[in-house]
């Protein structure tokens, strides 16, 4: 039995922001569990690219491109995807953007991008797809939180924002739609070198976040598939609201030397 609980074969899965770093990595790992996956993103090659990988594990994909600030476009993923397989049982948001910035000098316009893209755009994925999921009373809704869901770093006052509120979203969809058999959960990964922070961890201000987590080291990215093939399983049928650190400890830590 313990294996066929992770068992995703059958499952249709959509990965919002899933052509590139963390959504790339989480698609081909819910193929990999046996997921029919559709990694929708805004770059066509991109989506192409991962598109291709999602066939070589032998299974069913379309190659559609979306954008998390325009409902439009992921009403049309939605219904391609119904289209197609009949339905969706997974979906993923992993669509974001950061930038450090001191507040002070901030654009207002940044921080609308930041908001619009990270908190609005999470929003209107769990929407579009979620409206599905409640109908057919059935599905699992992933979110990508981060560290600064719980605690702030330094000149990313809008990312940190932004998270918080992922967090507070996630949370207040899960307790809305859990008598429709809808989960919702989300994940917070610790430092993971991406093409979101290369530049933030090659500076001092990653030393210092080396330094404080325990192992010592930064997370590779496939060591966050396990907790999305958690969320999206069925091993997770009684489990909804939560966000999960996948940190290295980060966020248990005190004094770690």
């Amino acid at each position: 039995m313990g294996s066929a609980l992770f068992d995703l074969s059958g499952r249709v899965a959509v990965v919002v922001g899933g052509s590139s770093g963390i959504g790339r990595t989480l698609a081909l790992g819910l193929a990999d569990a046996g997921a029919d996956v559709v990694a929708t993103a805004r770059r066509a090659e991109l989506v192409d690219a991962v598109g291709a990988e999602i066939e070589k594990r032998g299974r069913r994909t379309l190659r559609v491109t979306s954008d998390v600030a325009d409902v439009g476009s992921l009403e049309r993923v939605r219904d391609r995807c119904l289209e197609a397989f009949g339905r969706v049982d997974i979906m993923v948001c992993a669509a974001g953007v950061i930038k450090r910035v001191p507040t002070l000098d901030m654009d207002e316009a940044e921080w609308h991008r930041i908001m619009d893209t990270n908190v609005t755009g999470t929003f209107h994925a769990c929407r579009v797809f979620g409206r599905e999921m409640v109908a057919r009373r059935s599905g699992r809704i992933i979110n990508i939180a981060s560290l600064t869901s719980f605690v702030a770093f330094y000149e990313v006052t809008a990312y940190t924002a932004s998270k918080s509120a992922v967090a507070g979203l996630t949370r207040a969809l899960a307790i809305e739609w859990a008598a429709h058999n809808v989960t919702v959960n989300a994940i917070a990964p610790g430092v993971f070198r991406t093409e979101l922070n290369t530049a933030l961890l090659d500076s001092p201000r990653g030393q210092e976040l080396l330094t404080r987590t325990p192992m010592h080291r930064f997370g590779k990215v496939d060591e966050l598939v396990g907790a999305a093939v958690f969320f999206a399983s069925d091993a997770s049928a009684f489990v909804t609201g939560q966000i999960l650190s996948v940190d290295g400890g980060f966020l248990a830590s005190g004094v770690n030397q």
